[in-house]
C-alpha cells in the first residue's frame, strides 16, 4: 500500500523558446493542503519543454526528498509532458526522451519504495503556484523551500550571485550574500568539489572530443595526473571539520566519459568510496567539429565558429548549443546540491563553466573567461541559508611542471 498523498505541482517556461528559461514545482499534502516544498531554478537558455520536463523531475526529486513510498498524483498544464509521461504520446526529440527517461526512473523509484505516480492534465489556471514559481526562476531567482514543521522551514531562496571574476583567478574567494529572511548559517556546509578530467591524447593535440566522439582513455600522463588529483581531493576532504549536526558523507559523481570516469575512479578509490555515473555530466557534445582543432574548425567554418563561441543557443552542426548543455547540467547539480557532507564532480571544461558562470552571475559574453586545466580543482561551499562560496577555482598546485606540461 503507498503511504503518504501527495500531490506535485510543476511548470516551466521560456521567454523566446528557446529563451531564457526555468522552472517551478512545489509538493503538497493531499489531506492538508499545505505546500511541503517548492523548487525553482534557472536554466539559462533553453526551450518551454525542456524547462517543463525539468520542473517535473525537481517535483519528482522532491517526493523522494519528503516519502518516497507516496501516493503521488503530478499536475501539469503540459499536455506534451503529461501523454509523453503516461505512454500514450511518442517521444520524437532526443532531449526530450532523455528527459523523459531521467523522470521515469524517479517514478521507479517511487514505485521501488512502495509508492505510485499519477499524471494529470490540469489548465493553465489552476497551476498559478507552479507557474508563479517558474517566472521566479525566469527571473533569476533559485528556491529550494522545504517546510519541517508547521512553524520552521528551511529557507533557500536565492538571486543569482554578483560576483565577475577575470580568467585565471585561482584561488579568489567570492562569496554569494543572500537574503533568504534569516540569519546567516556559518557552520556546516556542503562542499562540492569541481574536478576537470585528466589528459588524453586529444587534450593534448588540442582536439574537440565531446559526447558522443571517439572518448579516448587517459594516456600515460593523464594517469599521473588523476592519481596527483586523487592525493589532493584526499587532502581537501580530510582537512574539513567534522562535526555531531553534520557527520561527515563523501560521494564521488562523474560523467560517463572514459576520462571523467578514470579521474573518478582514482579519487574514489583514495576515499574509500564507490563512484557514482552520471550523463547530465557528459561534456557537449561537439558534433561534426568532433576531433577538429579549433584552428581546423576557423579555417573551414570562421563564421560559424565565432556564432558558436557567443550565441548560448547555436550548436556545432550536429552538436549541442550551450544551452541544451546547461539545462542537463543544471539538473546533476540539482541532484548533487542538497547537502551536507562532500561531493565530488568528476567532469569536462564546458559543465564546470557551466556551473561556476552561473553561481557567480557571470554574463554570458563572458563565458569562456574563467580558466578550467585539465585535472584542475574547484571548490564550491554552499549553506544551509543559502549563501555560497568559491574558494578556489581552477587549482592546479597539486600537479608538477611536467603533469601540467
Amino acid at each position: 500500500m503507498p503511504g503518504r498523498q501527495l500531490v506535485v505541482e510543476a511548470d516551466g517556461g521560456s521567454r523566446g523558446n528557446p529563451g531564457v528559461a526555468g522552472f517551478g514545482a512545489l509538493v503538497r499534502d493531499v489531506r492538508t493542503r499545505r505546500v511541503l516544498l517548492e523548487r525553482a531554478e534557472p536554466l539559462g537558455t533553453a526551450s518551454n519543454n525542456v524547462a517543463e520536463y525539468s520542473g517535473l523531475i525537481a517535483g519528482l526529486e522532491g517526493v523522494l526528498r519528503l516519502a518516497a513510498d507516496a501516493d503521488v498524483e503530478v499536475r501539469m498544464d503540459s499536455k506534451l509532458v503529461v501523454e509523453q509521461m503516461a505512454g500514450r504520446w511518442q517521444i520524437k526529440h532526443e532531449d526530450m526522451r532523455r528527459l523523459a527517461a531521467q523522470a521515469r526512473a524517479l517514478v521507479r523509484q517511487i514505485s521501488e519504495a512502495g509508492g505510485r505516480v499519477r499524471f494529470t492534465w490540469i489548465p493553465r489556471a489552476d497551476n498559478a503556484a507552479a507557474d508563479a514559481l517558474s517566472n521566479l526562476a525566469m527571473d533569476g531567482r533559485r528556491i529550494d523551500r522545504l517546510a519541517e514543521s508547521d512553524d520552521t522551514a528551511r529557507d533557500t531562496t536565492a538571486p543569482a550571485a554578483e560576483a565577475t571574476p577575470t580568467a585565471n583567478e585561482a584561488t579568489t574567494s567570492t562569496t554569494a550574500a543572500i537574503d533568504s529572511g534569516r540569519g546567516p548559517v556559518l557552520t556546516d556546509p556542503h562542499r562540492i568539489v569541481l574536478v576537470r578530467h585528466a589528459v588524453t591524447d586529444n587534450t593534448v593535440s588540442g582536439r574537440l572530443d565531446g559526447r558522443g566522439g571517439s572518448n579516448p582513455p587517459l594516456n600515460a600522463l593523464g594517469q599521473a595526473q588523476a592519481q596527483a588529483a586523487a592525493r589532493a581531493v584526499a587532502t581537501l576532504v580530510d582537512g574539513i571539520p567534522v562535526s555531531e549536526a553534520a557527520p561527515r558523507k563523501v560521494r564521488v559523481v562523474t560523467s560517463s566519459l572514459a576520462r571523467a570516469m578514470a579521474t573518478g575512479d582514482a579519487i574514489a578509490a583514495a576515499l574509500g568510496v564507490d563512484p557514482i555515473r552520471d550523463r547530465d555530466w557528459d561534456e557537449r557534445s561537439f558534433g561534426e567539429w568532433d576531433g577538429l582543432t579549433f584552428e581546423q574548425i576557423a579555417a573551414r567554418h570562421p563564421a560559424k565558429l565565432a556564432r558558436m563561441r557567443m550565441d548560448p543557443s547555436y550548436p556545432p552542426p550536429g552538436g549541442e548549443s550551450r544551452a541544451d548543455v546547461a539545462a542537463r547540467v543544471h539538473r546533476a547539480w540539482s541532484a548533487v546540491a542538497p547537502g551536507p557532507g562532500v561531493t565530488i564532480v568528476v567532469t569536462s571544461r564546458v559543465p564546470i563553466l557551466v556551473v561556476l558562470n552561473h553561481l557567480l552571475g557571470i554574463a554570458p559574453e563572458r563565458f569562456w573567461a574563467l580558466a578550467t586545466d585539465p585535472a584542475s580543482i574547484s571548490v564550491i561551499d554552499l549553506w544551509a541559508d543559502g549563501n555560497l562560496s568559491v574558494p578556489a577555482v581552477n587549482r592546479v598546485d597539486h600537479l608538477t611542471e611536467v603533469e601540467r606540461s
